[in-house]
């Protein structure tokens, strides 16, 4: 079925670029220049003490890429790593959208990175308002583009809302939009649903996000992932700093990703975790909605969320407050923690209800 989605479909990524950016000729390193094995390296201007350090790292990160690409059954010219993933939404700026003359499309309430790259590059975001549920609809979406639209930006699922959003809507844009889609699945690992890693090779406008910073638990050491067409990858390796992942996280990472199976029970206990936090948090009276979530996370309309934002900071516990963003009124984003987190949460929130029925008697 998802070779029918997709037949015939070509894109052509030179229409694409930005004109400065298709005759670029990127920064050429040493470690560019020569790849291999060496007895002794003179070529990098490197203090030859100290070792490994004192090496600067693999520009292309190879290593890594093979067993990220062994993880996720992507050829690792499909893979590009990023210092997390704001590193690729940036890149995606520079190499399609022309300043203060391209625009992308993007969902609303979403990640607040799409439009802070978008700023920082001076790109306008076109934003489509999410329907109540937060559901999203691509005809709205494909709506307001025109001819200067070069990406569209979805996350899914979605911060802050949690939700996944609808996997027929987001094909619907892969089909009938003739620029880039960008689907932001930095949650993925706490959803039901699969990636859209499996359509990318019959895609070639998809271009896909994850990262370490989630499921992982790898939020330190700032790795992000960007899967799309070879082609794309290339120009965004021609675009990047030289050695944009440094060698300790290269490392780290390649240590770290052996431990598949304890990832797998961490999603575990996170996800049980956040099914009991819900049906807790339920049963407090300043409480009205808990939105659905795919996500570590859930969103949760109270009567007074930014008091009880203030009087859970004073017992040092740290929510985000969402109460500004669009359909986000009056709400708190909740991680879920450990068990023992979780707890201390649900307790201070307890104290919290006898502290109003005292005021109210």
């Amino acid at each position: 079925m998802c070779s029918m989605w997709f037949k015939n479909r070509i894109m052509n990524l030179e229409k694409l670029l930005r004109n400065n950016i298709k005759v670029l000729k990127p920064y050429s390193s040493a470690r560019d220049e020569f790849s291999g094995e060496a007895e002794v390296y003179l070529d990098a201007n490197e203090n030859p003490y100290n070792a490994p350090y004192n090496r600067y790292p693999d520009p292309l990160q190879w290593e890594l890429k093979i067993k990220i690409g062994r993880l996720k059954n992507i050829a690792p010219e499909k893979i590009f790593l990023g210092n997390g993933s704001d590193e690729p939404i940036d890149i995606i700026f520079r190499a399609f959208c022309e300043p203060g003359v391209d625009n992308v499309v993007s969902i609303d309430p979403t990640y607040g990175m799409y439009q802070v790259a978008a700023d920082i590059n001076n790109v306008e975001v076109r934003k489509v308002k999410l329907n109540e549920d937060f559901s999203f609809n691509a005809q709205k979406l494909l709506d307001v583009t025109n001819l200067y639209t070069k990406a569209i930006f979805i996350c899914s699922p979605n911060n802050p809302t949690g939700n996944l959003l609808d996997k027929t809507e987001i094909i619907k844009l892969l089909t009938e939009f003739d620029g880039i889609v960008v689907v932001d699945e930095a949650y993925i690992d706490f959803s039901p649903e699969n990636s859209f890693l499996g359509l990318l090779d019959s895609c070639p406008n998809l271009i896909i996000l994850q990262t370490f910073s989630k499921a992982w638990g790898m939020a330190g050491i700032r790795l992000g992932m960007a899967f799309a067409q070879a082609e794309i990858i290339r120009v965004f390796n021609k675009i990047k700093y030289p050695y944009n992942i440094n060698i300790l996280t290269q490392l780290k990472a390649l240590e770290l990703i052996d431990n598949e199976g304890e990832k797998n029970e961490w999603v575990k206990i996170i996800l049980d975790e956040r099914a009991r936090m819900i049906r807790k948090l339920f049963k407090l009276p300043f409480v009205q909605v808990i939105y659905p979530s795919d996500a570590n996370f859930i969103l949760v309309k109270m009567t007074d969320a930014r008091g009880i934002y203030e009087y859970l900071t004073d017992h040092k516990i740290i929510v985000r407050d969402r109460s500004k963003v669009t359909l986000c009124e009056n709400s708190l984003r909740i991680t879920i923690g450990s068990p023992e987190e979780n707890k201390k949460l649900r307790k201070a929130l307890k104290k919290l209800v006898v502290g109003l029925i005292e005021d109210n008697e």
